[in-house]
């Protein structure tokens, strides 16, 4: 029996469709996956601001995850991050009303759902409700309270919240192509659940995830998600400064920072400049390697600064143990963890989901898709929850139920493995294609 998940990652420059198994060791085996280019100011900061044009990319994106998996996309978990997220900490109590005075997991799980009723700013709806810990009559600090003897249960908790009109747009986009929502989960915390160790989340790590438009923040400690950001700043405003501060066209300015940048200008070649082409037929343009650096190393050392201050803001910069994971598409950046390390004096660390990978899934070991990963450890994490949550049919949910495994399929599998690993390679190859910029 194998329990297939499907999943979507709305990210402002690319856009994941992505379909897992798990398997008997506990790892995710990637059956299928598909991307498609986000359309310009389609998705911005995380937020969908056009419908039609954001829908048209996703449809592609699942037309190739499907051609590669095999599966059909009905239903799907869906990652959900921008601006507009915030998160606010907030307590609730009950009294215990059983004659013995026992608290039952039923009354814990009472106390959290009465924080999705709590009073929000005209417009907010609250995406998740993660608990921190519990007060019993005087007894602080408890964990787990099921089991325990009070009169009064007392709950402290992170509330993240968002804005109903960036959730439904993003609702309008998936239904469009008939593909209906499990759950709408934080992108963070899917990084963090395919990046992070046990030993991490108890030590004290703070996860930064730098995507095209934005970089999220998740900090845990003692195992509890104890504080989360969206910072406005992302790969998307680093090209941008390439773009002005170099006068070139904004797609060269991409390349040059993907291929060539680095954080920081120490290590930048002193004598080496890259060429690009001239806008409309006028001459190629020089661009200078050590100038290009100061101007990534400029804007990279704003977003750390703000990142720090996130982190002081939590009340857990000085308990981070395991420092920072760096992940997201943007970690990428050559010499990013030295720059950040020296920025806030944090151990920083290059953060892959590779641990929760079979061996013929680690082609996806990068942290371009440490969302997609974890947005399907999550949905297989969750599936029972969801399925009892919607009581639909078994043949309806996104976890599509496969009872004889027979040769035949084993073989297709390996046939679309390595359907999907070829269109990865693609996925990177294309990139750099156009012998449009180079090193003279």
């Amino acid at each position: 029996m194998k329990n297939y998940v499907t999943a979507i990652d709305i990210g402002t420059t690319k856009i994941i469709a992505i379909a897992g198994v798990k398997e008997m060791n506990n790892k995710i085996r990637i059956l299928g996956i598909g991307s498609a280019t986000t359309p310009q100011e389609s998705v911005k900061r995380g937020v969908v601001l056009n419908i039609e044009e954001a829908s048209k990319a996703i449809k592609i994106a699942v037309r190739r995850a499907e051609e590669n998996s095999g599966i059909k996309f009905k239903n799907a978990f869906i990652g959900i991050a921008g601006q507009h997220i915030k998160s606010q900490k907030s307590s609730h109590s009950i009294h215990i009303t059983s004659p013995d005075k026992e608290i039952k997991e039923e009354d814990v799980e009472s106390l959290k759902n009465d924080m999705y009723n709590m009073s929000l700013d005209p417009g907010e709806e609250i995406i998740h409700v993660i608990p921190q810990n519990y007060i019993v009559d005087r007894e602080t600090g408890v964990r787990n309270p099921a089991g325990m003897f009070g009169r009064r249960l007392v709950g402290n908790f992170h509330i993240v919240k968002g804005q109903i009109t960036s959730v439904k747009n993003i609702e309008r986009c998936v239904s469009r192509i008939n593909i209906s929502i499990n759950n709408l989960f934080l992108e963070p915390i899917a990084s963090a659940k395919s990046v992070l160790t046990e030993d991490e989340r108890e030590a004290g790590v703070a996860l930064v995830d730098i995507g095209g438009g934005t970089t999220d923040v998740a900090v845990y400690h003692d195992g509890i998600l104890r504080h989360t950001a969206v910072i406005p700043y992302g790969g998307n405003v680093i090209t941008s400064d390439i773009k002005i501060g170099c006068s070139i066209l904004e797609k060269y300015a991409e390349k040059l920072k993907v291929k060539y940048g680095k954080a920081l200008s120490d290590f930048a070649p002193e004598n080496e400049v890259a060429v690009v082409p001239g806008i409309s037929g006028r001459e190629e343009k020089e661009i200078s390697l050590k100038e290009l650096a100061k101007i990534i190393q400029a804007r990279m050392e704003e977003i750390c600064e703000i990142i720090d201050f996130e982190l002081k803001n939590s009340g857990y910069r000085n308990k981070l143990g395991a420092g920072i994971a760096l992940t997201g598409g943007g970690s990428l950046l050559q010499h990013l963890p030295q720059l950040m390390r020296y920025k806030t004096g944090l151990d920083v660390k290059l953060a892959l989901p590779g641990q929760y990978l079979t061996s013929d899934s680690i082609k996806l070991n990068n942290p371009k898709f440490s969302t997609a990963v974890g947005l399907i450890k999550l949905g297989i994490d969750n599936y029972d929850k969801i399925k009892e949550k919607k009581e639909v049919p078994k043949e309806e949910v996104v976890i599509e139920e496969d009872v004889q495994e027979t040769k035949k399929q084993e073989k297709n599998e390996r046939r679309n493995s390595g359907r999907m690993f070829r269109y990865i390679k693609k996925m990177f190859v294309d990139f750099f294609d156009e012998k449009d910029v180079r090193v003279k």
